[in-house]
């Protein structure tokens, strides 16, 4: 289970979810480089010495080609992708006709087209060393199906299927691809989506879990890390419900 000495990528890593990935897996001793569009010193400083930040744009492949380029001339090598980063609380969400369509578009943009950028900007390295594990976020929203969020909704469908077929590709280089489903984080994002509705949001959400209490960022690491080290070696293609035993995958 030991991830010492991997060099591992956490996209969205200035709050929220990345940025306790960030904090976590540098305490279990991973060298982590931090990407966000916001400001990672916070993750940085929280992932410790062997850990350095950059600026990226997942949607941009020139953005996501340049955080390759920096773990390797930092690091040498990289061995682990979170594809964290994703349009969420600054969506609105609604009926689905009368969603907007620039929020759509964002949504596919960000949360699926970012995935496909950054996973293009690191598996070169990973081939070259020999393998390496990505991590993709998707969510309760498309395993149970959220709805009034259809595009959120969907872009997170959308990733399930980019991990299975990448994992079908990319099986040969020794390189294992994943997804992660939560139910609602207590984050940031989801304080933003839900808005004044919180509060009787995250209730609706623990009364369908078998444990009924609301996700924190800390419930996922264990998962992350055991997904990240040589414990899951033979674990592929696979999306993994983090959801309290909500949706029995």
């Amino acid at each position: 289970m030991s991830i010492a000495g991997k060099v591992v990528l956490i996209t969205g890593a200035a709050r929220g979810l990345g940025f306790e990935y960030a904090r976590a897996l540098g305490a279990a001793g991973a060298c982590i480089v931090a990407g966000d569009v916001l400001d990672c010193r916070e993750a940085v400083e929280a992932a410790g010495d062997n850990a350095i930040g950059v600026k990226l744009d997942v949607a941009d492949i020139a953005s996501a080609d340049s955080m390759a380029e920096r773990a390797i001339d930092r690091f040498g090598r990289i061995d682990a992708l979170i594809n964290n980063a994703a349009l969420y609380g600054s969506l609105r969400g609604g009926r689905f006709n009368l969603i907007a369509e620039t929020d759509w578009d964002a949504a596919m943009t960000v949360n699926v087209k970012g995935i496909w950028n950054c996973c293009k900007a690191v598996v070169p390295a990973m081939r070259q060393g020999g393998g390496g594990s990505i991590i993709n976020v998707a969510s309760l929203a498309a395993t149970y199906g959220m709805p009034f969020a259809l595009h959120y909704t969907t872009s997170k469908a959308a990733v399930i299927g980019l991990t299975r077929g990448l994992a079908r590709e990319l099986g040969r280089d020794n390189i294992r691809v994943n997804a992660l489903a939560p139910s609602a984080v207590m984050t940031e994002g989801t304080a933003e989506f839900l808005g004044d509705k919180l509060d009787r949001g995250l209730a609706v959400i623990r009364a369908g879990q078998s444990i009924q209490r609301t996700l924190v960022p800390e419930d996922l690491t264990g998962t992350v890390l055991w997904l990240i080290s040589d414990g899951s070696k033979f674990v592929t293609g696979q999306t993994i419900a983090v959801d309290g035993g909500t949706v029995m995958l």
